[in-house]
């Protein structure tokens, strides 16, 4: 090549490096622009976020101030409630210390001893009903699980023969002293004791074999020989007594160790369900006069120990409830009718619902058809569908 021709061709050079560079500057410049805009916009959102970070601060040390406030005011009135609470329950005592010590029970062994002998004579004789009651359970039609109040064992019952609407709860195995709820209302509502009126009896009770009868309260006396106790609910005081002929304090139920007489009501009257030492593997039941306290009559039961967790009876039947070591579903497994109408082949296989644990206490309704059902510190009433017994 030869120089003219390099001579001419460096302008074109120049003129391409000078296009290059206007090229990068515009390009430079145009990235820097939009860094700019990101800066900005990154400025506001930044602005904009610390803004609404500082509204919502306030926002919340105001919910906190009063949230303070509020729990001041709650705390100033638990302590005004405890107040009132204390000086109620010095009343409730004080009142209780002004009503007459109770008469002092005193068992006629000779009377006694003759009792037992002549329903030992009668034993597992054919019963003559009382009424014309043919029912059977045939399936529990509802479960409705009222609260959990208490202990995990229990009791909770209605009088089984008036027209009361108050509610009767005794909290654990072992205590002297029984919650009256004036009504289902205040016990379902309120957690608490605040809303019950206290019995405290004069001998402490064992077990969850108690029955709230015609104004009346049957309960196993705690300490000494099984001694039922019939407490007058109205007057206070105590009516009558008798010595159980339950041998040794063997538990009615294997898997409530706790109750050695279950004191039932049904359509018929009153019953009580034990366990003696001669024959420790079944279920006895006992017919008893709710005004003597007398023994009626005696039968042994076919149904076993083993397993059970509760019982009831109903038109005459007694019906065992059986369960597992390991809670499961309870079910009705064993049957036995004193005057020989049902046969155990025939009864119902009734499954109560799957619930929490075991029952502790199932107490009948002969009137309201109904069972009052303590699970676990949960009480619950078992709706009963029922059927004439030769429709089974």
């Amino acid at each position: 090549m030869g120089p003219g021709r390099c001579l001419l061709l460096l302008p074109l050079l120049a003129l391409a490096l000078r296009a290059q560079q206007q090229q990068l500057l515009e390009y430079v410049e145009r990235r820097l622009s939009l860094l700019e805009e990101r800066i900005s916009q990154w400025h506001d959102q930044s602005s904009r976020y610390s803004t609404e970070l500082r509204d919502f601060k306030n926002q919340v040390l105001g919910m906190l101030e009063t949230a303070e406030k509020e729990r001041e005011a709650m705390r100033s009135e638990a302590e005004s409630a405890a107040v009132r609470v204390d000086r109620l329950e010095r009343e409730v005592d004080y009142l209780e210390t002004q009503n007459p010590a109770p008469p002092c029970v005193e068992v006629d062994e000779t009377l006694m001893e003759k009792q037992v002998a002549t329903a030992k004579q009668r034993k597992n004789e054919k019963y003559t009903k009382l009424t014309d009651c043919s029912d059977t359970i045939a399936s529990v039609r509802a479960m409705k699980i009222l609260k959990r109040f208490g202990s995990t064992s229990g009791l909770w019952t209605k009088d089984a023969a008036g027209n009361s609407e108050k509610i009767y709860v005794f909290d654990g195995t072992a205590n002297d002293t029984v919650y009256v709820f004036p009504r289902m209302r205040e016990f379902t509502l309120f957690s608490a004791t605040r809303k019950a009126a206290r019995i405290k009896l004069p001998y402490p009770w064992v077990g969850t074999g108690h029955l709230v009868y015609d104004g009346h309260l049957y309960y196993i006396r705690q300490q000494g020989p099984f001694q039922v106790i019939k407490f007058n609910l109205a007057n206070k005081t105590v009516v009558d007594s008798s010595v159980f002929p339950a041998e040794e304090q063997i538990p009615v139920f294997g898997l409530s160790p706790f109750t050695y007489i279950e004191i039932a009501a049904d359509e018929e009257g009153l019953w009580a369900i034990y366990a003696t030492k001669e024959d420790e593997k079944n279920i006895c039941l006992a017919k008893l006069d709710p005004t003597s306290l007398d023994i009626e009559q005696m039968w042994d039961t076919p149904c076993p120990r083993e397993n059970a967790e509760g019982a009831f009876v109903v038109c005459g039947a007694l019906h065992v409830v059986y369960n597992t070591r390991l809670p499961s579903r309870s079910r009705v497994q064993c049957v036995f009718d004193v005057s020989g109408t049902l046969s155990p082949e025939d009864a119902s296989l009734v499954y109560f619902p799957k619930r929490y644990g075991s029952h502790s206490s199932m107490k009948y309704s002969p009137q309201e058809r109904q069972i009052y059902a303590w699970d676990d510190g949960y009480q619950i009433i078992y709706r009963m569908e029922m059927k004439k017994k030769t429709e089974v």
